[in-house]
């Protein structure tokens, strides 16, 4: 709209986004159910002026009206008619109105509502096709820049940025939407949202919806603390509550923009507003805001990997790299990777994690398989149960590009080396991607035998990668060791190598630091004092075994005595662990910690109960198949597999599980239940019926599912009547089964008077019957004031509240 590039404006603006659509249209008349977003061609004017009365207030972007616009609720024809007519209506509002601010139109594009594979059924590539559509039909019709909000799933976010990436030039905005406990709903911290995103090239970052600006303050100062992008701050309004039987969220204007206005001192560059907000509450930033001059937007520099959960930065406490995913020298691994069997490759995951690891390394390529399609499918089952970041270890471009795609983080990406052709063909794919990449210092004349030579070809390595806008804290150098056996010098060199790229390039560096022993007897004894050396050096990564005490050893007392391990804390745990053995032996329950979320084992009462635990489907359906044989099966059901599923679900409660962790256990549980099926013809299912549903006008099925899926494990008989289901439908179901528990999901604002619909009918219809409401936009006061009997914060709330129900009965 604004012949400016939104970019370039921000370098020494505060650019001020619009605030909430759905309260103001449901104030203008919008039906309980209705799509909003069809007002666009049904109501353009009461659209326009929505719009207008933002640009009115001070906003310089404005979202279009086409937040749930996508190829699930709309054909094809229907889908472009409304975002032609959504980026017109904006259009004309910009046009007509009086601020005489610079003005753009963003075309909004929010979640699809269903959860991505494998906890889903929405495949990563059809997702990617969805957003693709609807941003496709954007740029045709004129929008400025692409606004991605109210994530809360970083794989969704992953792929509604690639299609943005992929079918467009525009500026991209990515906006997630944390919960109380300051992170995702699927898990992800903002540290991990932001090494994605910005890997990907997204154009600005930051929080929307889910709670008002101060309980959102530490998610925003994580965003200062970590982006080297404009960070965007669009909180609620608040939380909603009851008043004189209207609806009204508990942050006034006033107040709004003062908490605004602080954190845009502090740095943030984009603000606006989200649920509950008006143009009042816009107008109150702007004016909050006036005179505050913009913080400079720092580079941080941090090199740094990602998994769904977390980052890991590489930084002063050497990180470790499990090395034992790879067929190199393994027997056993080979023959699982050509007999797909994908567990095999789980439980050496599980194990290095167990250990304490911080990133898996992932290698399948063997001759003899296509190595391709298997690369691909271990990153996406590896991903789905453990929450390590990983290493795509791979030659073959085609095979790293499949993997890459399909990760749900930034990966570290090996490798890359002084060879022309090397870095033509995985040098494009880190700018895509992200990633951080290992370069390794040879070239088209092999390996030099000084640290000189390979220092020099780490400064080309440098050079090519600045031409694709990689810069060098995304690079980590291996200087290669090599096996003294051969050359009695090859570990001076190399260690010379670590300290000259440390210091002199100011880069981080990784080693495959097993690789200086080979050909000698006792290699751990080598490869300990050799990882010692090295991380005197400032190594700052080694590919590693992690069963290999010795190495623990030099790893740990390393950090202790280099002060990096806070009183010692990490060395102490190590140590009272070590059992009276010889130095070598592999110790099978040592506990380590290195910092990761889950390194510490957890003791199991049987490897059913593990396997289902650590969400291992086949393994679980397995062991329940021959534990049948000699136990009865509701005693497995009652002894094993809902105990496990209670360790998940505390856990879960806890915020010490994220939910995809819940629901790849709850996945193993099935295949389980399976098995338990198939030996009792009546089924294991012996609590009550529970009705669930999505309210009318609402696609969004993610927390039903959840709901269902873990209900159905802990034995109750659940009728899932689907999304956007009328409230006749609900009351008519529960009449016709006499079922004691209905459970109503909403997402939206303005399909919650849908839920209230729907409740006041099982009122009347079947009065007996408990009510269980949730959504991101419900609280207890909400539900309350719609006659909820039981509001569920989360899947396993609603499992408990279950449990309670059916005893009473």
């Amino acid at each position: 709209m604004d012949t400016l590039n939104i970019i370039d404006y921000l370098k020494g603006n505060v650019v001020y986004l619009d605030g909430g659509m759905g309260t103001l249209l449901q104030k203008q008349g919008l039906e309980p159910g209705e799509l909003p977003e069809r007002w666009n061609i049904t109501k353009p004017d009461v659209i326009k002026n929505i719009h207008k009365s933002y640009f009115d207030a001070g906003s310089n972007v404005v979202n279009t009206n086409t937040f749930g616009a996508n190829s699930l609720k709309f054909s094809d024809e229907e889908l472009e008619a409304i975002i032609k007519a959504a980026v017109d209506n904006a259009g004309r509002a910009a046009a007509e109105s009086v601020g005489g601010q610079p003005k753009w139109i963003a075309l909004d594009i929010g979640p699809t509502g269903k959860m991505l594979a494998p906890y889903g059924d929405l495949d990563f590539e059809d997702a990617v096709e969805i957003f693709a559509k609807t941003v496709r039909l954007g740029y045709k019709y004129g929008a400025d820049l692409i606004f991605i909000e109210t994530m809360n799933d970083s794989y969704e976010t992953k792929a509604a940025l690639l299609a943005a990436k992929e079918n467009s030039d525009l500026p991209v905005f990515v906006s997630n939407a944390y919960g109380e406990d300051g992170k995702l709903m699927t898990g992800a911290t903002p540290g991990a949202m932001i090494a994605m995103l910005e890997g990907m090239g997204a154009d600005a970052v930051g929080i929307n919806c889910s709670l008002g600006p101060k309980a959102l303050f530490e998610v925003a100062e994580e965003y200062l603390k970590y982006a080297s992008v404009p960070v965007l701050f669009k909180p609620n309004a608040g939380l909603p509550k009851a008043m004189n039987g209207e609806t009204v969220f508990d942050v006034l204007p006033e107040e709004f923009g003062e908490d605004v206005a602080a954190l845009v001192k502090k740095g943030v560059r984009i603000a606006g507003g989200c649920c509950g907000t008006t143009p009042e509450y816009i107008s109150a930033v702007v004016s909050k805001t006036k005179g505050i001059v913009p913080e400079k937007i720092e580079k941080k520099k941090l090199t740094w990997v990602s998994s769904y959960t977390h980052p890991v930065i590489f930084d002063e406490k050497p990180v470790l790299i499990g090395e034992r995913i790879n067929p190199t020298g393994k027997k056993r691994f080979k023959e699982a990777l050509k007999a797909n069997d994908i567990d095999y490759i789980l439980k050496e995951g599980i194990a290095q994690q167990e250990k304490g690891v911080d990133v898996l390394d992932v290698n399948v390529g063997l001759p003899d398989i296509d190595e391709v399609a298997m690369l691909k499918t271990a990153v996406c089952e590896l991903q789905a149960i453990i929450d390590l970041p990983l290493q795509v270890d791979t030659s073959d471009p085609v095979a790293m590009e499949n993997a890459l795609r399909r990760y749900n983080g930034k990966a570290m990406i090996n490798s890359v080396n002084g060879k022309q052709e090397s870095m033509d063909a995985v040098f494009p794919l880190a700018k895509k991607y992200g990633g951080l990449v290992v370069a390794l210092t040879l070239d088209e004349k092999g390996i030099p035998e000084t640290a000189e030579g390979r220092v020099d070809i780490a400064k080309r390595i440098i050079a090519e990668a600045e031409k694709y806008g990689i810069e060098k804290n995304d690079l980590i150098f291996d200087p290669l060791a090599l096996t003294i056996s051969a050359d009695n010098k090859a570990a001076k060199e190399t260690l010379r190598a670590l300290k000259i790229i440390k210091e002199e390039l100011g880069c981080h560096t990784s080693l495959g630091v097993s690789n200086v022993s080979f050909g000698l007897p006792r290699r751990e004894i080598i490869n300990g004092a050799f990882f010692s050396l090295a991380m005197w050096q400032g190594l700052s990564a080694a590919i590693m075994n992690p069963y290999s005490e010795d190495m623990l050893r030099a790893y740990y007392a390393y950090c202790a005595l280099a002060g990096i391990d806070d009183n010692c804390g990490d060395y102490i745990s190590f140590a009272e662990n070590l059992p009276a053995a010889a130095p070598g032996t592999v110790q099978n329950a040592t506990n380590v910690s290195s910092g990761t979320s889950s390194s510490k084992a957890t003791e199991f009462k049987s490897e059913l109960q593990k396997a289902v635990v650590k969400g291992l489907k086949e393994q679980a359906a397995a062991l329940t198949g021959e534990l049948i044989k000699t136990v009865p099966p509701l005693q497995v059901v009652q002894e094993e597999i809902i105990p496990a599923l209670d360790i998940v679900g505390q856990g879960f409660e806890n915020k010490t599980v994220y939910l995809p962790q819940l629901l790849m256990s709850a996945e193993a549980a099935k295949y389980a239940f399976e098995k338990i099926k198939e030996a009792m013809p009546g089924g294991a299912s012996d609590k009550c019926d529970f009705v669930i549903a999505t309210v009318k006008g609402d696609i969004h099925d993610i927390g039903k599912n959840i709901v269902k899926l873990l209900l159905e494990n802990y034995g109750f008989k659940v009728t899932d009547l689907g999304r956007d289901v009328a409230p006749e439908t609900v009351a008519e179901k529960v009449a016709e089964l006499h079922a004691p528990l209905a459970g109503l999901s909403a997402l939206m604002t303005t399909t919650v008077p849908a839920m209230e619909e729907t409740i006041k009918l099982l009122r009347e219809k079947a009065p007996w019957c408990k009510v269980v409401v949730g959504g991101a936009v419900l609280n207890q006061e909400y539900a309350d004031r719609i006659g909820a009997d039981k509001y569920a914060k989360d899947a396993m709330e609603s499992v408990r509240y279950a449990e309670e129900v059916n005893s009473s009965l």
